[in-house]
Formats: C-alpha cells, sequence, structure tokens
C-alpha cells in the first residue's frame, strides 16, 4: 500500500473509489449523488411502493367496501355542514367557508390517522393500548382542571386556540374498546373463556375514564362507554351469571343516581322535555321541537342544499353538529335520510363481518367494540333528532362537524383495517 500512495490515477488515489471520475464519482453507481441523492428518493418511492401494493401492505389487504362508505358519508357530511352554516356565516360578514376549510382539514388529517393505524398489526395495537389509554384518561383530567372549557353545561373541551378544540372523551372511546379487548382476550391460566380476574380487571380499568367522563358531565358518552363494555365482557365468553350481575349492578347505578338527584339541572330538563315534549316546548323542548319541524318539513325529496329558509334562519340549535341529521331531513328529504342511515348500516356490517373473520379473540373484541361504539352512538343521535331518544351531545359519525371526533372515528376505522389485513396476511 505504501508504493500505491504516490499513484493518484490508480485505485487508491482521488480518481479511483470515491474519486471524481470513476465508477465512484459523481453521478455514478455509489457515488455521491446516488449515495446522498437520487439514491434516497429511490429507496424511499421502493419502500413506499412496498408498502402500498406489498404482498403484505394495507392497501392490498384494504376493505374497500367500507372505506366507500366512509368516503361517501364523510363527503355527504361536509356538504351539509357546509349548506348549514354558509348562510349564518355569510349574514356575520365572516368567511363562509371556513366551517367547510376546517372540516375538509379534520378529514384530511383523519384519512391520515386511518391509513396509519390500518397499517398496524394485532401486536403493535397491544403494544400501544395501554399508552393510548393513559393518555386519554390524562386527557380527561385536563378537562377538569382550569384549562378546560365548558360547552352547553358540560366540561369536555381543551382549548388549542385559533378556534380549535380538542375533546379527550372522544379518544377514551377507542382506549377503552382495545385495552378491554386486551385484557379479555389473553388466556388467564389457560382457560378457555375469561374469569373473575380479568373481568375484574377489565371493569376496573374501564371505570376510571367513565368517571372521569361523569364528572364533566357527558351523559351520551358514559352511555356509549357503559354498552360498549358491558358488550365486548358478554362477546368474550363471560359466564351468564356474572353478566347478569353486572347488568343488575349497572341498573342499581342508575336508581342510585336518579334517587340522590346527582344528574345537573339541564339533564334533568332534557329527560322532562323527553317524557313529556309538550311540557316546555319553547325552552327546554325547544331543539327536539325544532327538529321534528324540520325533518317534516323535507318532505320525500327535501327542500335542497342551501335552500332552506329554515336552516338559513338558525331555527334549529347546533345544526352543524348534534343536529345534523335533522339538516339531512330538511335539505335531502327521506331519500337524503334514508342514504344516511344506509351508509351507516353498510359500515356495520363490513364492521361485523371483519369481527366474525378475525382470526384471533383480541381482533373479534376490537372490531365488535367499534361496531357497538358506531351503532349506539348513530342510533342515539338519529333517535333524538326524531324524539324516541332523548337530546344528548353525542354526534353523528362521519357526519356531524368536529375534529376530535373526526379524528377518532377515522382511526376506529383504521382498528377494523388493521383487524382484517391480519387476518388476510395469516391466512394467506
Amino acid at each position: 500500500m505504501s508504493g500505491r500512495i504516490g499513484q493518484p490515477a490508480r485505485r487508491g488515489g482521488l480518481a479511483s473509489r470515491g474519486g471524481l471520475g470513476s465508477r465512484g464519482g459523481l453521478g455514478s453507481r455509489g457515488g455521491l449523488a446516488s449515495r446522498g441523492g437520487d439514491g434516497h428518493v429511490l429507496t424511499a418511492f421502493r419502500r413506499l411502493g412496498a408498502w402500498a401494493i406489498g404482498p403484505r401492505s394495507a392497501l392490498r389487504h384494504a376493505d374497500w367496501l367500507l372505506y366507500a362508505a366512509v368516503l361517501a358519508l364523510t363527503t355527504l357530511g361536509t356538504l351539509v355542514i357546509w349548506s348549514a352554516t354558509q348562510p349564518i356565516l355569510a349574514q356575520q360578514g365572516v368567511n363562509p367557508h371556513s366551517f367547510l376549510l376546517k372540516q375538509l382539514l379534520n378529514t384530511a388529517i383523519g384519512l391520515v390517522l386511518m391509513l396509519v393505524v390500518g397499517s398496524l398489526r394485532s401486536r403493535q395495537l397491544k403494544l400501544y393500548a395501554p399508552v393510548a389509554y393513559g393518555l386519554s384518561c390524562l386527557g380527561l383530567l385536563a378537562v377538569l382542571t382550569p384549562i378546560g372549557s365548558s360547552v352547553n353545561g358540560s366540561k369536555s373541551w381543551i382549548s388549542l386556540g385559533g378556534g380549535f378544540q380538542v375533546e379527550p372523551s372522544e379518544f377514551a372511546k377507542l382506549s377503552v374498546i382495545v385495552l378491554s379487548a386486551m385484557i379479555l382476550s389473553e388466556p388467564w391460566g389457560g382457560a378457555r373463556r375469561p374469569g373473575l380476574r380479568p373481568v375484574g380487571l377489565t371493569v376496573g380499568l374501564a371505570s376510571i375514564p367513565i368517571l372521569l367522563v361523569i364528572g364533566e358531565p357527558d351523559l351520551g358518552v358514559v352511555i356509549v362507554l357503559v354498552l360498549i363494555l358491558v358488550g365486548l365482557i358478554a362477546l368474550s365468553g363471560v359466564m351468564l351469571r356474572w353478566l347478569a350481575l353486572m347488568l343488575a349492578a349497572a341498573a342499581g347505578s342508575v336508581t342510585v343516581v336518579l334517587k340522590l338527584h346527582l344528574l345537573k339541572a339541564y339533564q334533568v330538563s332534557r329527560l322532562t322535555s323527553f317524557i313529556n315534549p309538550a311540557a316546555d316546548p319553547s325552552g327546554t323542548g325547544y331543539s327536539a321541537a325544532q327538529s321534528k319541524i324540520a325533518i317534516g318539513s323535507g318532505g320525500l325529496q327535501g327542500t335542497g342544499l342551501f335552500r332552506s329558509e329554515l336552516i338559513s334562519g338558525s331555527f334549529l340549535p347546533e345544526q352543524h353538529t348534534d343536529f345534523i341529521f335533522a339538516v339531512v331531513g330538511n335539505e335531502l328529504g327521506f331519500v337524503g335520510s334514508l342514504a344516511v342511515i344506509g351508509l351507516l348500516g353498510l359500515l356495520l356490517i363490513c364492521a361485523l363481518r371483519i369481527a366474525a373473520h378475525a382470526k384471533d379473540q383480541f381482533g373479534m373484541l376490537v372490531a365488535a367494540g367499534v361496531a357497538i361504539w358506531f351503532a349506539v352512538q348513530s342510533f342515539v343521535n338519529i333517535g333524538m333528532t326524531i324524539g324516541i331518544m332523548p337530546v344528548t351531545g353525542l354526534p353523528l359519525p362521519f357526519i356531524s362537524y368536529g375534529g376530535s371526533a373526526m379524528f377518532a372515528d377515522m382511526i376506529a376505522i383504521g382498528l377494523l383495517q388493521s383487524v382484517r389485513r391480519d387476518n388476510r396476511v395469516f391466512t394467506s
């Protein structure tokens, strides 16, 4: 080697490996341009292609019928939100498309979250479940501190500035589903069905976010969380006598709440208005009464988007969030309402199909938990607009305006895709 130091034109010199004019030089294979420039770009594109269309990719094993239902619901919801908010904002002299732009941003971020979660495997979901649970509990604790914001009597939000807010209770639904599924699917002592220890642990951990949501208070979210918990325990194969004991305890808790008058004044008013709608039609019963008027006046085909005087006059409170289905019924009529219900039904069918074909107990419980969540929330939201359920603050999945709700809904679809992908990869 010492004899070659003074020969720069040979292999050890500047013009050899790593030099300017040879194979390792600029613009050639292995040189600076490929290793630090185009080579990295090509490698990134190859990896992206493998992730997108490879044999184990998320998109290759995607449930396109599920994705189609979600995209149709979000598109329809965005149009209705635009129609419900544009006239009012124009009257106020502000940007009439601000809610439209925000919802488009919410949807875009939600789709990214959906694809990221959908690319995870079951073992990764189990790994992140305790982290998600801890973060959701911290968020629920935060809203009870001075940094929390009250909306319609419920302290459920954390303001981020610029008109953006976060609602931690939406993400608590996700954490309860994944953590409960993880505990109930573990083979405790080799038993075929969950025993007292896993069931007790599941109830104990799920009770923490439930109690925190009660402290806000948000009765609608509490109902969803409790039904998710009971449904997952029932589907896990637990003994029927334990399930009956849980239901009796839940009924006893409701009785205690009513007897001790633990409900807030506005919650009592909503229940009273539900039981007797004519008691205060201009006060606590105003929202429900206007909702039924809006749906009834829509007829078969509706008044059309941006054409309803009732919606443009803002006679319906919370018409872009809680009562968005009333806007659908008014502007798109019975046909539009049936389309929304049909798309939600298709989404539930896809979720139940994924649960039925899951490769393990964990995947089945995750998919079933998402199905229970969407079914209960859709029924309660639509039910309150037509007068068969009391008024709550639950949004209609993929239709109502809101960032936290959209993010949580899209992550739930990602969970369904993860379960389906894991099953397809396992069986292929």
